[in-house]
């Protein structure tokens, strides 16, 4: 643990948000490998920059490529890379921009800690808690591996990659996400169209 650090303020989020003309939330996406999380992600993150909004995309596999290129695939190890994953959602959307996360995650605990992060009071408070919009690409294990854009679900059977989520290690669906996308059965157009209208609904996003 980290000691004689002092915490030092800045604006306020309510300034922040008056001057970037936005409010800042993190999009949390979580499902199994290839049930479609980052397509869907990265369709969003360019439909709002489109729109004109501030929004940033985190990938699992970017992240391991630096930020958590420390970590394997562990539990331990799994908890610790979508606790930094979730503070940086937290500072992203602290900064007035949408963050959008694309993380297996699939520990309930986990992701709850990633909640319970944005839901804190910040130091100034007049500023609103930090929205987490939890969305499950829910997609059948077997549709997962059909697709296996990567091989992996075949190197998980053969016991080439040990602890793989879906096969050797487990997946908690959530059991009350905001938004739940079977990603078999809908188009990416449709399943961005469904999480914007959502966001507009909510008041996070101008109709």
């Amino acid at each position: 643990m980290a000691t004689n650090i002092t915490w030092h303020p800045s604006l306020s989020r309510t300034e922040r948000n008056s001057y970037r003309k936005q409010r800042g939330f993190t999009i949390w996406f979580t499902g199994l490998s290839a049930s479609g999380k980052s397509t869907i992600a990265t369709a969003l993150e360019q439909h709002l920059l489109h729109l004109g909004h501030a929004a940033y995309r985190l990938d699992g596999d970017n992240v391991r490529f630096g930020l958590n290129k420390d970590l394997g695939f562990s539990e331990k190890d799994r908890n610790e890379n979508i606790r930094r994953i979730a503070e940086v959602a937290k500072l992203f959307a602290d900064s007035s921009t949408i963050a959008i996360t694309s993380f297996i995650s699939p520990y309930r605990s986990d992701r709850a800690t990633a909640r319970a992060l944005h839901a804190a009071p910040s130091s100034n408070p007049d500023d609103e808690p930090l929205a987490f919009i939890e969305v499950f690409v829910d997609i059948p294990l077997e549709e997962a591996e059909k697709r296996d854009p990567k091989g992996l679900y075949k190197k998980a059977r053969e016991g080439k990659i040990p602890e793989f989520t879906g096969i050797s290690a487990p997946y908690e669906e959530p059991e009350n996400p905001e938004i739940k996308i079977r990603s078999h059965e809908t188009t990416v157009e449709d399943a961005v169209r469904e999480i914007v209208e959502f966001l507009e609904g909510r008041g996070l996003l101008k109709a």
